[in-house]
Formats: C-alpha cells, sequence, structure tokens
C-alpha cells in the first residue's frame, strides 16, 4: 500500500512568559524563521503549577499565536527545535523568561511539541515527542488524561475553537484553488 501525503495542518505556539518585551522579540523571531503570524490570542493568567517560577519568575502568563500558512505535521520536530533556539537566544543570566510551546492542530486534535518523554507521548526525531494534548469530538475539544492541566482546564477552548475554525477556512481556500 502506498504511503499518503499527510493533509496540512494548522501550526500554533502556546507562549509562557514573565517578559512582555521578550515574548514580541520571540514572536518577531518566530515569524522570521517560521512564518507570518495571523492570530494572537489575550494573554492568560498561568497559575495552574509552580514547575516554571524558579526558572521563569512571577507573575506568568500564556498566550497564543498562530502562522498563517498551513504545513505537513512533519514538520513539527524541526520546528521545535527552531523553537528551543529561539527560548536559548532570548535567556536572561541563564534563564529562559519565554517558554516556546509549538503544536498543531487539524479537524480531530490538537498536539504539542515535547522534548520531555511521558507515557502518551510519541517519538518524532531529533529528540521530540508529539504530545496528543486534545481531541476534537461532538462539536468540542477533550483533553487526553495525561494533558496538562492549563489545557485540561478548557479555559483555552475558545482559542482552539477560533483556531479551528481559521483551519477549516484555510483548508476550503486551499481546495478550491
Amino acid at each position: 500500500m502506498k504511503a499518503e501525503h499527510p493533509q496540512s495542518v494548522k501550526y500554533f505556539i502556546g507562549a509562557l512568559y514573565s517578559d512582555a518585551e521578550l515574548l514580541e522579540k520571540a514572536q518577531y523571531l518566530c515569524a522570521e524563521s517560521i512564518g507570518e503570524i495571523d492570530f494572537y490570542s489575550k494573554s492568560f493568567p498561568f497559575e495552574v503549577s509552580s514547575y516554571y517560577d524558579e526558572e521563569m519568575g512571577r507573575p506568568l502568563f500564556r498566550l497564543f499565536f498562530s502562522f498563517k500558512k498551513l504545513k505537513s505535521p512533519g514538520d513539527l520536530a524541526g520546528l521545535k527545535i527552531k523553537c528551543n533556539e529561539i527560548e536559548d537566544l532570548l535567556q536572561v543570566d541563564a534563564s529562559r523568561k519565554v517558554n516556546l510551546d509549538i503544536g498543531y492542530l487539524d479537524y480531530h486534535k490538537m498536539l504539542l511539541a515535547s522534548a520531555k518523554y511521558n507515557g502518551q507521548k510519541i517519538y518524532l526525531d531529533q529528540g521530540i515527542y508529539a504530545d496528543p494534548t486534545l481531541i476534537f469530538e461532538n462539536g468540542q475539544f477533550r483533553a487526553l488524561e495525561n494533558t496538562f492541566p492549563d489545557f485540561r482546564s478548557g479555559l483555552y477552548n475558545e482559542v482552539f475553537m477560533t483556531l479551528r475554525g481559521m483551519y477549516k477556512e484555510q483548508l476550503k481556500t486551499l481546495n478550491s484553488h
């Protein structure tokens, strides 16, 4: 059986940050290396974990931004490596002030890239895993068992519904050409 080319997906970044100026620099560098940004969410207070407090400081916020051009899901590992390089470039005194969690969504799911293994993650390449995070069922996103608490809470579901709507429109435009 011949393998099919996968359908293009919508990439986004869920940025954790404690320094808004460095977030802006990160967004500029992401746009420069990944592509034009077509959506920014509001900033959400990040209060579900103290995991990042020592390195990044407080208060912490999460903001989502997405990329206009749809890409192959096979690009995920390489894009995560780029995001890690941008994080390293923007460190202050060897500490990150911006954490760039890149992921993508399609019609059925949203997943994030990770350099850390756990049970639901799937190895891709270059030390990077795909972390299935949310599944789209019955008109809404549902978290998986090991999904991060802030994603599990449903706080960002409106953002992902917006991104999914944008994705559907982009696919219609692509398919009509």
